[in-house]
């Protein structure tokens, strides 16, 4: 530990509060002084570090806001402020070590949901709100690795689109590699734009056979066939496939109760559907062990080489926040 101040290393204990990360140091050089909180990943909050990480840990497994508030005897208003800090920090660590990462096959998809309201409820003076109504998330994930390598939080259109396809190329090193995407037509514009010096891509268009009314409303229809089409480059016909991704859809859905269809577990703020996302795909990468992998996502993409806990998490972002 060094001195925010002066940087130095010669420090002495001033004083020793009751609370968790909270002992006050005295530096030595220029006789200031300062508390150990302030170095702590729980920096900014008055819980314990043991009731973020029960906090955190219930969320990212799909419990709601209300029953961890049940769960953890913590006010729901607390919970939200503690997502927000722990998502603030998760985007900015995934932002800085998912960088120039190798890739052979790589699947992007987007994943529904709505914040305050579903589009077609809107009011006339809401309609100009983008964070009021449908929120779509881009996320595109290595097909061998399962990692997640980007994700971007906006509407379904052009502009969202192309800010996605931006991360991808960030996240990926320069060699060539292969991405498929579904039928969305604004990949075309945004793939060719940024990546088309080192991808071959294609899209697989799904056909759906017609279904009642009560089926189409509350599901989509069943798939008939799917139509894979070379759009750049030379794709491998056998790798044009979008399974996995859409499993790590459901695997998101699973992991996230704001996400859940026909509830009112729904997000209702932008701010908080933004966090609760950044948690889960660091969570995702770094610290879920992986069913098929039997690793993380990321030990197998050789990013770490070992499982990380909310604390770590958290500490890697206050880090990062501090160098910034």
């Amino acid at each position: 530990m060094q001195c925010p101040h002066c940087e130095s290393e010669s420090l002495k204990v001033h004083q020793r509060n009751g609370h968790a990360c909270n002992t006050i140091y005295r530096c030595m050089d220029c006789l200031r002084c300062f508390s150990e909180r302030r170095f702590s990943p729980y920096s900014g909050l008055k819980l314990a570090p043991e009731k973020v990480n029960q906090i955190l840990t219930c969320l990212v497994e799909g419990n709601s806001v209300r029953s961890t508030e049940r769960m953890t005897d913590t006010h729901r208003d607390t919970i939200l402020r503690v997502l927000v800090m722990a998502g603030e920090r998760c985007e900015r660590l995934l932002e800085d070590r998912i960088k120039n990462v190798p890739v052979k096959d790589v699947q992007c998809d987007e994943v529904w949901g709505f914040c305050g309201k579903k589009e077609g409820h809107k009011w006339m003076f809401e309609k100009d709100r983008e964070d009021i109504g449908d929120a779509y998330c881009f996320v595109a994930i290595e097909r061998h690795s399962k990692v997640v390598l980007a994700w971007h939080l906006g509407r379904r259109d052009k502009k969202a689109t192309e800010a996605f396809v931006e991360k991808l190329r960030t996240a990926t090193d320069e060699n060539r590699f292969q991405v498929t995407t579904d039928g969305f037509r604004p990949y075309v514009d945004a793939i060719d734009t940024a990546l088309v010096d080192r991808v071959d891509f294609a899209q697989l268009v799904k056909v759906y056979a017609t279904s009642n009314e009560t089926e189409h409303r509350y599901s989509p229809g069943e798939v008939a066939g799917a139509i894979p089409s070379t759009i750049t480059g030379n794709p491998d016909p056998l790798r044009i496939c979008t399974s996995h991704v859409e499993r790590q859809n459901l695997s998101i859905r699973m992991g996230m109760r704001r996400l859940t269809r026909l509830t009112n577990a729904f997000s209702k703020k932008w701010e908080n559907l933004k966090a609760a996302y950044a948690l889960w795909f660091a969570w995702y990468n770094f610290g879920r062990i992986h069913r098929t992998l039997r690793m993380t996502p990321a030990m197998q993409a050789n990013l770490t080489d070992h499982i990380w806990d909310i604390e770590e998490l958290l500490q890697a972002g206050k880090e990062l926040e501090r160098a910034a």
